[in-house]
């Protein structure tokens, strides 16, 4: 071997044993800057010696060409189904339908049962042959299913090759198991929740398809003949299955089989649970159940299994499910109710979106009045009109969503609905762009988009004007005192004392915090002018760029899109805004009322940075904090937050009705702390 080729060996194994402990243990070790610089190495050798490169080889997740068509795939061992359970009588009767299957001398109190989440993703099949990956198939009808490893290379928390260390040695090829010489992992993929709704921010901002769920997110992704898509989706993995192993260790139960490849180097759920009480079996599903709201990750249930292998092969199988496993579903969330009404809502950024008016219905304990209907396109295609019954669904705190009429409880004297052709706000024409989902109204002086802009700029993320809501935007509004959000520092004391339910305290103190907000950093300004695709985050890349208000304003396209993480949607949609003369009279007036317009470079004293160097994760609700008020409080004394505990989280900052953070932060050992002793740490 040649010392080009050791050193493109030594790098995939440092880059798979790093990419392993940020995707998979979620404890990375070196920097991402570090992490960069060894992938773009990678990167350089291979470009020059692309006879090295391998399917393998970290560099090959970016996703390949686009496919004509999916192959199929047999599967050698069938992917079964699963029977349902859905109370706890049911459980019990499954208990007692194997009980009579059992061998002499055995019986059900001397079973151990294995309790795993049922995830609501993708289920998949991954064949390794002398370690590395070869192919991924999806289920499909569980006999045949589609080749999709391209696709399914891109998903980073699915090793290429295995074993990977997981215990940080540094003899990365000296750790973990040998690998088989052939084995067949089964799981889902899936997209977290957080990623999810993030997803559809974006989406939504560039006024583009928002998805359905997280799962048809995940199953479409992974189903794309593209596989550069599929790498830019935020996919994940768990296994949760050995298909069929060829050499190895002997492994003897659902228990063992799990750990072993946990071992290997795959994602593991870290809430799988093992009992030989069926008492304590149902507690575990019910504990679930009440915790299915605060999950990462969809599940629409628990699946219960006998742990010992000998025992699965006795009990066998029945039709197309096992009979030595269930499913216990979750209650639904959906519900059928009569749409009596298609209203259309106008947002800050001009877009109109359609909503359902329904008759009330009760969906997870929620009574439910309204549901997204999200896009003008989404409702022709699935057909949906006032007067149908339809199906609604309600999933954690996403809004409801009409999923599907019932055509069969249509009425005859239906009528499709019609996209309008008018601002429902001010009546003006709309406009819809031919490479675009969204449609528009640009009338600029729109009653409906002023009280929405005047909104978030006042918001907490934005301006935070304390005291400023929506019912005051729209008092000011009506009054005509405010037609753009510059005309906020122009205010008087006067104006205010002549309108309805304004005494002279709430004048003032609505006074005092406009006349606070103008001090804001220059980031928050940028975020609070409502520039399309440009929130919090993206406003901070630009003010890090362009350091003031005049430059950001005269940057090109060019310019905006050499920025890491700006793309050309953002970059148009900056100069665009910019380009206004109307945006820039807005920028002069608010100038000159005082609002910052270039950001403030200061080193802070080390007396104001206690929090330095210290990591800290936030879970539950705060007594007198939102998350990221607490986020800038921490990081305005030099602390950092992540989102999720690791070993390299040094506190949990504790609030009311956590989620599954706290039981992570507790096994690891790290210190949980509340709102108050944070404030303690800073000096109170």
């Amino acid at each position: 071997m040649t010392s080009i080729e050791q050193r493109i060996a030594q790098l995939r194994d440092e880059i798979n044993y790093h990419a392993y402990r940020y995707y998979t243990l979620d404890d990375p070790i070196i920097s991402d800057a570090e992490y960069d610089r060894l992938m773009n190495e990678l990167r350089a050798l291979e470009e020059a010696h692309p006879e090295l490169i391998t399917p393998d080889s970290p560099t090959q997740r970016v996703g390949a060409p686009p496919l004509d068509q999916f192959e199929k795939v047999i599967h050698p061992v069938p992917m079964t189904s699963l029977g349902n359970a859905f109370n706890d009588d049911d459980m019990r009767a499954w208990l007692t339908r194997i009980g009579r299957l059992l061998p002499e001398g055995v019986t059900t109190s001397d079973l151990t049962f294995v309790v795993e989440p049922k995830f609501d993703g993708l289920a998949v099949a991954l064949t390794y042959e002398n370690g590395v990956l070869v192919r991924g198939a999806t289920r499909g009808n569980g006999i045949e299913g589609e080749d999709v490893t391209a696709n399914l290379r891109t998903v980073k928390s699915i090793p290429l090759r295995i074993p990977v260390s997981p215990d940080g040695s540094a003899e990365l090829a000296e750790v973990g198991p040998s690998p088989p010489a052939r084995i067949e992992v089964r799981g889902e993929v899936y997209m977290p929740i957080a990623a999810f709704n993030e997803l559809n921010r974006r989406q939504a901002e560039k006024g583009e398809k928002l998805y359905a769920n997280p799962r048809n997110a995940a199953a479409g992704a992974v189903r794309q003949l593209d596989s550069r898509i599929t790498a830019r989706r935020p996919l994940a993995f768990f296994a949760y299955a050995i298909g069929y192993v060829e050499g190895g260790e002997e492994i003897r139960s659902q228990w063992e089989a799990l750990d072993y490849l946990r071992r290997l180097g795959f994602p593991v759920s870290p809430d799988v649970r093992r009992s030989r009480d069926f008492d304590e079996v149902l507690d575990l599903i019910h504990r679930w159940m009440e915790r299915r709201d605060s999950l990462p990750y969809e599940a629409d249930g628990v699946v219960v299994k006998v742990d010992d292998f000998a025992l699965q092969e006795l009990l066998g199988v029945v039709g197309n499910a096992p009979r030595w496993a269930i499913a216990y579903k979750f209650p639904a969330r959906e519900a059928t109710t009569r749409l009596l009404k298609i209203e259309v809502n106008v947002g800050r950024t001009g877009v109109l979106t359609p909503y359902a008016v329904l008759k009330p219905v009760n969906i997870g304990g929620v009574t439910v009045r309204q549901a997204s209907l999200h896009n003008f396109e989404d409702l022709a295609r699935k057909d949906i009109r006032e007067g149908d019954t339809v199906v609604v669904k309600r999933a954690g705190d996403v809004i409801p969503q009409v999923v599907k009429p019932i055509l069969e409880l249509r009425p005859p004297d239906s009528k499709p609905y019609q996209l309008p052709d008018r601002c429902p706000s001010c009546g003006e024409p709309v406009v819809k762009p031919e490479d675009e989902v969204a449609v528009y109204c640009v009338n600029a002086a729109c009653p409906a988009q002023l009280v929405r802009r005047v909104e978030y700029f006042v918001s907490r993320g934005a301006m935070d004007i304390e005291g400023f809501g929506v019912k005051i935007a729209e008092q000011l509004i009506r009054a005509g005192l405010i037609r753009d959000v510059a005309d906020i520092y122009y205010l008087t004391r006067d104006q205010l004392l002549s309108l309805e339910g304004f005494a002279e305290k709430k004048a003032d103190n609505l006074l005092a915090a406009i006349e606070a907000s103008k001090s804001q950093p220059l980031e928050r300004v940028v975020t609070a002018l409502g520039i399309r695709g440009v929130g919090s985050v993206v406003a901070k890349m630009l003010v890090a760029a362009f350091p003031s208000m005049d430059t950001l304003a005269n940057a090109t396209v060019e310019e905006l899109e050499a920025i890491e993480g700006i793309g050309p949607h953002i970059a148009q949609s900056v100069v665009d805004w910019f380009s206004r003369p109307r945006h820039r009279q807005v920028i002069e007036k608010l100038r000159r009322a005082g609002v910052r317009m270039e950001a403030e470079v200061t080193a802070a004293p080390p007396s104001a940075r206690p929090l330095a160097g210290l990591t800290f994760v936030i879970t539950g609700t705060l007594p007198t904090m939102t998350r990221d008020e607490a986020k800038a409080f921490i990081e305005a004394h030099g602390g950092k937050v992540t989102s999720s505990v690791s070993k390299k989280t040094d506190y949990l900052l504790l609030g009311e009705n956590p989620g599954s953070k706290l039981a992570k932060a507790q096994s690891l050992g790290i210190k949980i702390i509340n709102e108050e002793e944070l404030k303690e740490m800073v000096g109170g």
